[in-house]
């Protein structure tokens, strides 16, 4: 106990600058590193964040390795041993973190914002494109590879640790080194049709690497509302807070305002067959429909008949309650839009997929996401929208995420056994 307090107090009185350098020494470099960074963003301005594009960041990041694979030689210099001991690592690290909470908790933009005054011009609006983000990330970047090459020499005594911080470099190099090559592109793509331009952020028409084809857009519709409505002046009633009955075969009966409604009939694809009747069909063309009897709780006065929303090419069917009010249905919302497409690339890949939300196709370092549809159509859209992404840097995300992880259950394995 005696020992660890002479220690501490030979630490504390230690000067500043004298080896071996810790963390007073790390938190210099590091708010040089800022200071220096905040100067250059003040005479500057802010660094194009899509500077260090592709193979710009793939040769910056080989000669990181190879600097911390070389400082493996030169071990026996106390600086070296500075730059890949944990002190400056677990700075540095706090740093980086101090700027990622500034960037979730502040509005952040592309550029500097006008109206951000000094805030702004120090980068606070635009971490990422700030030189004391960048300054600081570099040396993360740096200092963490040294510390996981220095631990290879007792690999299998430091296992763990060297999965943790391997796995945290490969993450920390795929999101910053790689975001110059992410590309994000909207694609609209015509039924029957196929495509393989799409549009930059400047309106330059580009040609990308791969097609699509798209052989059949589909939508799965809820079932609508129905509502009352003022004949005059198409509101919903009562005004403020209108009232709606939701359609479901499993509850036929609802209420709105003085009206007991029964559902009679439900037809999902119905048109019309005259005389204000519908009957199912499989037409593309078709809207959902729905005979209804109603019944007024005041007066007894019974109407009966079909309503329907309509759509582009069949008009609506409203049922007349009285001389002010008539029972109209909402237009249906989509439950599900899905597209059936083909997918050639330049490489002779060609991938058939029927694309969901949020279930992506991959092809090579594309992921192609449903997007969007002609929202006035609807389910008559006659073409779909996608988003295609390209990273080529995921898969490295990805096997920094699994070292993680396996360092992670190291922890624990480590942990149980010394129980």
């Amino acid at each position: 106990m005696r020992l660890n307090q002479n220690r501490y107090m030979e630490s504390s009185k230690k000067k500043i600058w004298r080896h071996p350098w810790q963390y007073r020494e790390s938190l210099s470099i590091a708010a040089a590193l800022i200071t220096g960074g905040f100067a250059l963003q003040l005479s500057l301005g802010p660094l194009n964040p899509y500077f260090l594009h592709s193979p710009a960041n793939v040769c910056l990041a080989a000669l990181i390795v190879l600097w911390a694979a070389l400082s493996l030689v030169l071990k026996k210099y106390r600086v070296v041993q500075w730059l890949s001991g944990v002190h400056l690592a677990v700075t540095l690290i706090l740093s980086l973190l101090v700027f990622s909470l500034f960037m979730g908790l502040t509005p952040q933009f592309s550029r500097p914002h006008p109206g951000g005054g000094l805030i702004s011009r120090l980068g606070f609006t635009s971490m990422t494109s700030s030189w004391p983000f960048m300054l600081i990330y570099l040396a993360t970047l740096v200092s963490l590879a040294m510390v996981v090459f220095r631990r290879l020499g007792s690999l299998r005594r430091n296992l763990v640790f060297f999965l943790n911080h391997a796995g945290l470099w490969l993450v920390l190099a795929a999101a910053g080194l790689g975001a110059a090559d992410q590309a994000r592109h909207v694609m609209y793509v015509e039924e029957g049709q196929m495509e393989w331009r799409v549009y930059s952020r400047d309106n330059q028409v580009l040609e990308l690497p791969l097609a699509i084809r798209l052989d059949k857009f589909d939508m799965e519709e809820y079932p609508p509302k129905l509502a009352i409505i003022d004949r005059e002046t198409g509101v919903p009633q009562p005004e403020g807070r209108p009232a709606t009955y939701q359609i479901d075969r499993d509850e036929p009966a609802g209420r709105l305002l003085d009206w007991d409604l029964t559902l009679l009939e439900y037809i999902y694809r119905a048109v019309p067959v005259g005389e204000g009747r519908y009957k199912e069909t499989g037409r593309p063309t078709s809207a959902q429909a729905v005979e209804v009897a109603v019944k007024n709780r005041r007066t007894g006065e019974i109407r009966q008949g079909w309503v329907a929303a309509g759509n582009r090419f069949l008009p609506p069917s409203p049922l007349v309650l009285d001389e002010r009010l008539v029972l109209v249905m909402s237009q249906p919302e989509p439950k599900k839009f899905t597209s059936q497409i083909k997918v050639f690339s330049q490489d002779g890949q060609e991938k058939e997929a029927l694309l969901e939300v949020n279930k992506p196709l991959r092809v090579g370092d594309w992921l192609i996401y449903q997007y969007g549809y002609d929202n006035q159509a609807g389910r008559m859209s006659n073409y779909s929208s996608f988003e295609l992404v390209y990273d080529p840097w995921l898969p490295a995300a990805y096997a920094g995420l699994a070292l993680w992880a396996l360092g992670a259950l190291g922890l624990i394995y480590q942990g149980r056994k010394k129980t």
